[in-house]
């Protein structure tokens, strides 16, 4: 049995794996974006981007004052867990006082701050029932500086994949500099309202330079690439090349009378961490 313990360690560690060390992935897009750029301002903030990433990594504090919203994705096989929701809710108070995390988690209408990020259905927590004999847990700090920036339509079938890129599109130019450019952006099309939204949040755990397997979603998730990064946003919204530095498209089959489009843009600092218990 995985016990309670083994889950609250590992919570605790993959947080503070995730706010100190950007993934690989992310940090070498961001030297490419810089690399490629040509615009002085645009190559000043992608240096400052890289700085700080060093700066945490060395002195082993997070790269940003904001340090999420505690989100915990759960893959679970045919393994038995202790206490699985208790021991990821421990797991996040433990790290919220020793990394030490910014208490970020409030009630909506009081605005009362918990100072655990912890609190009323919070750390959100998904999972999904997977085949094999181990359990998968991944954290997702979110920050709301991109989240914020987050957008849902529920299109019209005749709309078509125009409309998702459209759609996607106006999302990013309307967000402008405040998701804290160059971002993520992943974007769930079908399932429903919220699935859409799920699905868009889910893509952003694929690495930066992964393929989509469904070749449609491939060419989909290119063309936006390009029509983002068309529109000279730019690093923190200040004029570049590179507004975005990848598109993720997720899809699930939907009702035959709409078109759900989730958009979930991701800030530079793209957190996550994952490990396995078994």
């Amino acid at each position: 049995m995985i016990t309670q313990k083994q889950v609250e360690d590992t919570i605790y560690r993959l947080y503070r794996d995730s706010v100190i060390e950007l993934p690989e992935d992310v940090q070498n897009a961001l030297k490419k974006a810089y690399d490629n750029e040509s615009d002085e301002t645009a190559r000043l903030n992608l240096k400052a981007v890289l700085e700080n990433i060093n700066a945490a990594h060395e002195n082993g504090i997070p790269m940003c004052q904001d340090t999420g919203l505690p989100i915990v994705f759960v893959k679970l096989g045919s393994v038995k867990v202790e206490n699985l929701y208790q021991g990821i809710r421990n797991g996040v108070e433990i790290a919220t006082r020793e990394i030490p995390l910014r208490p970020n988690v409030v009630d909506p209408l009081t605005r009362e701050n918990t100072g655990t990020n912890t609190g009323k259905m919070v750390p959100i927590i998904d999972v999904e029932l997977v085949d094999g004999d181990n359990l998968k847990l991944t954290i997702f700090p979110k920050g709301f500086g991109s989240e914020n920036n987050n957008a849902l339509k529920m299109g019209l079938p005749g709309e078509g994949v125009e409309g998702i890129k459209n759609f996607v599109l106006e999302t990013v130019i309307s967000a402008g500099g405040k998701p804290c450019p160059p971002t993520r952006i992943g974007v769930g099309i079908g399932g429903s309202s919220d699935y859409a939204l799920k699905l868009a949040k889910k893509a952003l755990l694929r690495d930066v330079d992964s393929i989509n397997s469904d070749k449609r979603l491939a060419e989909l998730e290119s063309e936006i690439l390009k029509l983002v990064n068309s529109t000279g946003i730019g690093p923190m919204g200040l004029g570049g090349k590179t507004t975005a530095l990848d598109v993720k498209v997720e899809l699930a089959d939907t009702h035959t009378a709409g078109l759900p489009i989730g958009v979930c843009i991701q800030c530079w600092a793209a957190r996550h961490a994952s490990a396995i218990l078994k």
